[in-house]
Formats: C-alpha cells, sequence, structure tokens
C-alpha cells in the first residue's frame, strides 16, 4: 500500500509543477526515474479501465513499467483516437460509436438515449451532457480523431496554456485587447483551453472584438470529409455533389470574410494594447492583407502580444515571420508559439533559441519510423526520429502516444539556460513523406478495437 501511495504522490509532484515559475530547468538523468515510477502507477491505475490498453499490455506481456523499452509497447499510435469504422458516422451508428469510444476512454461511456441525435454534433454535445467531453481533431485530411477527455482534463489544458503565457514573458495584467486572426473549431477542449487565457489578459472594461462568422463545428468539417471522399469514390449523387459545391463556396466565403474582418478589428483597434491569437496561417494572411491597406509596425503598439499555434499545411513564404513582425510590431520576445497535439494535454514551449522544452510531468521518447523501437538517447548531441509522448497530466485516456510527427531532439542543456530536453522548431509530418504515415501497431490497434465494438 506505501508504494502506491508513494507512486501516485510522484504523479502530484511532477504534475504539480505547472504552478511553477520555471519547470523546465531540471536534470533530466535525475528526473527519470520518477517519471518511470509515476507512469507506472497511471499503468496499474488504467490497465482494468481502458480496454486497448489492457490488450496492448497482454500482447507486449507487459505487466511494470520499469523503463521506457517497457513503454513502448503500451504507447498508443495517433491514429488509434479514428480507429472507428466510418460507416458508423456515415450512417449515425452512435451506439456503436459509444461502445467504440469506451474501448479508449478511462470512465465508462454508457448507452445513452440517443433517439433525438442527427448528427456528430448533437451526438457530441449528448455525450458532454453525461461528463464526457470529446475533443475531435478537424479532421480535414480524414476522419476526425475522437479523445474522451473528464474535466480535470479541461481544466489542465486551460491552465497550462495561461502557464505557457506566463513561462513566455507575455504580462498577464488584464489590460489588452484580444483579436483572433481567425476560427478555430468549436470543441470543449478549446473552449476550456481558452478560458483563463482570456481572463488574464482581456481589459474587463473593452468589449471584445468579435467577429460575425458561424461556428466550425467538428461536425460539419467531417460531413465535408465524407462528401469529398464518396465524390472521388463515385459514390456520391448528384445531389451530394451539389451539396458539397454550395457548403464549399459558403465556407470559402466564410473564410475570407473571417479574415477581411480580422484586418478591420486590426485596424480600428491599433491604437490600444494588443494580444493576437491565431495559428501562424491565419496571422500571415491578415498581415498581408494588412500590408496591402498600407499599414505596418509603425502603426500598431510596440508593446503587442501574441501567442500562436503552426501552419497547419498552410502555403507561405520562407520570410512569413518577418511579415508577421514587421506588420504587428512584434519581437520574438512578446510571441507565446508552442509544439502539441490534441492527443496531449501540455505543449512544449519555445524558447528564445528556436527549441521547444518539455515540461518535467511530459516524457519525450523517440522510435524509429515504423514506431516499434526505441532510439536510444545519446549521449550527448541531437537526433532524429519519430516522436512519442507520455503525458501525466491525462486522466480521462491513456497518456502515451506515438505521434505523426518527425523531430530533432536533444537531451543536453540549452543555449537559453533550461536543461529540460526539448525539440528544434523544425518539424516534419510522416504523412507529408514520400514513404507516408505508417506505424506498425496501428493495424492490430485497429482490429483489436474493431472486434471489440
Amino acid at each position: 500500500m506505501d508504494a502506491i501511495v508513494k507512486r501516485s504522490s510522484e504523479i502530484e509532484s511532477l504534475v504539480s509543477q505547472v504552478h511553477e515559475e520555471n519547470p523546465f530547468d531540471y536534470d533530466y538523468a535525475d528526473l527519470l526515474p520518477r517519471q518511470l515510477e509515476a507512469i507506472n502507477a497511471r499503468f496499474q491505475d488504467q490497465v482494468g479501465k481502458i480496454k486497448l490498453l489492457a490488450n496492448r499490455a497482454e500482447e507486449g506481456g507487459i505487466d511494470e513499467v520499469t523503463s521506457m523499452d517497457d513503454l513502448i509497447p503500451l504507447l498508443f499510435a495517433h491514429t488509434a483516437y479514428k480507429s472507428y469504422p466510418e460507416s458508423w458516422l456515415m450512417e449515425g451508428k452512435w451506439d456503436r460509436l459509444a461502445k467504440w469510444l469506451d474501448t479508449v476512454s478511462t470512465n465508462r461511456v454508457p448507452k445513452l438515449d440517443t433517439s433525438g441525435v442527427d448528427n456528430l454534433d448533437e451526438w457530441l454535445a449528448l455525450l458532454g451532457e453525461n461528463d464526457h467531453y470529446v475533443s475531435c481533431s478537424s479532421g480535414t485530411t480524414g476522419k476526425c480523431a475522437m479523445m474522451n477527455a473528464v474535466k480535470s482534463d479541461l481544466e489542465f489544458c486551460g491552465t497550462a496554456l495561461l502557464q505557457a503565457i506566463r513561462w513566455s514573458k507575455i504580462p498577464v495584467d488584464q489590460d489588452r485587447m484580444i483579436v483572433s486572426c481567425g476560427q478555430v473549431a468549436s470543441t470543449p477542449r478549446n473552449k476550456a483551453t481558452g478560458g483563463p487565457m482570456y481572463a488574464a489578459i482581456a481589459d474587463p472594461d473593452v468589449d471584445p472584438y468579435v467577429m460575425d462568422a458561424p461556428p466550425i463545428t467538428i461536425g460539419g468539417i467531417t460531413e465535408m470529409v465524407v462528401l469529398r471522399k464518396a465524390i472521388a469514390d463515385g459514390t456520391a449523387t448528384p445531389g451530394d455533389i451539389a451539396f458539397f459545391d454550395e457548403q464549399a463556396a459558403i465556407r470559402e466565403k466564410s473564410i475570407e470574410s473571417v479574415t477581411d474582418q480580422a484586418v478591420e478589428g486590426f485596424i480600428a483597434n491599433r491604437h490600444r494594447k494588443l494580444h493576437v491569437t491565431g495559428m501562424l496561417g491565419q496571422m500571415y494572411q491578415v498581415a498581408a492583407k494588412l500590408r496591402e491597406r498600407g499599414y505596418s509596425a509603425k502603426d500598431f503598439q510596440e508593446n503587442t502580444t501574441f501567442i500562436s499555434g503552426g501552419l497547419k499545411r498552410v502555403a507561405v513564404p520562407d520570410n512569413y515571420w518577418d511579415v508577421i513582425f514587421d506588420t504587428f510590431n512584434i519581437t520574438r520576445e512578446r510571441v507565446c508559439h508552442a509544439y502539441g497535439m490534441q492527443e496531449c494535454n501540455t505543449t512544449a514551449v519555445r524558447c528564445s533559441h528556436h527549441r521547444y522544452h518539455l515540461a518535467p510531468w511530459v516524457m519525450m521518447m523517440l522510435l524509429d519510423e515504423s514506431g516499434e523501437n526505441l532510439v536510444p538517447i545519446p549521449a550527448t548531441g541531437e537526433i532524429k526520429g519519430r516522436a512519442a509522448f507520455f503525458d501525466l497530466s491525462m486522466e480521462g485516456r491513456w497518456g502515451g502516444v506515438i505521434s505523426g510527427d518527425k523531430i530533432s531532439a536533444t537531451w543536453d542543456p540549452c543555449e537559453c539556460g533550461n536543461r529540460s530536453p526539448s525539440v528544434h522548431e523544425d518539424i516534419q509530418r510522416y504523412a507529408d513523406m514520400a514513404s507516408g504515415d505508417k506505424i506498425a501497431c496501428s493495424g492490430t490497434i485497429d482490429a483489436y478495437v474493431r472486434g471489440v465494438t
């Protein structure tokens, strides 16, 4: 009993560092035994709750995690969260989707009355009413990934983002107007993540700048993806094609309108202290339009701050950072830029030397391209491989995931002064490479999940 209590307290000890002024300056060799102890505690607690985890443990012959090698067979491919048959989604088989979701969740997904559910958005809302907060990827290139969460996961995401902003030395003095460069999908996670940031940064005496645009919903995006596939394989009806063309035109017009509204918002409020949010692709597009209108850094306050996500495959010129900085009067010292993914609660924050630093409650591993074998950590220097992580803050689902990213990482101290493991900002996606994103365990995971459901 004492050992279990100790291991559980190790989880709390590591995760609670989210509240520290700088959690990134730690000795990895000293931290590793604590991380392994905490991960084993998670494993012992969740192996009886998450059906897929129990299957992975049985297949790998793992009953205890004492090393990274023990953990590798237990990791879920990022595709595990989209391993449901797409026909269930297309045909609205919500009960079957619920059974699938149950296999990758810690808390049981009950049989719900879905008689009034007509689409994915309504089903996700019903789950939320029953304490299952499903975060979905946008699914713009295929099926959306569905990741269950509990309320504490949502609360942690909001806390972690606010702390990332603080770690980036961006002031949180409730004295700025927050202006977005675009929209993000309306999901429980996105709403919960932004809440603490807005409360800490936004001036309560200034009305927020709100754009007039319909919300982007996961159901709406998924519907278009399904139709696009049907058109490609020749199964779409003339009515389906007409509906797709109509919706695509509406969506394109909405994106253009949002960009134009963001431009007007920046022009109208350029005299204020601004905090800018948005993906880098959105930010560049707004900056380019502002420059066309004759606006540049001289027109904006010198204390403008910025929090950004990635490019999300938006094509931009090589000098896009310079265009953004020179337009909005922003310097790298006033930017919070992070590397993360929907499968994890925690993002890695970028330092002044273009490296993303790992929090102590997140273990980073490098695997070979197949995702089967651990790439040994070198005594010193930088190595490349497929990124895998274990996020100890995760409670609603298993914290171990094999990503679709090829990264360059080091466990050496960084020139910025922090000693934590770090990732170079040049991150590639295996899906964009000629060989594609092929994780060896994904097929067995899919087969197991479908067999259970």
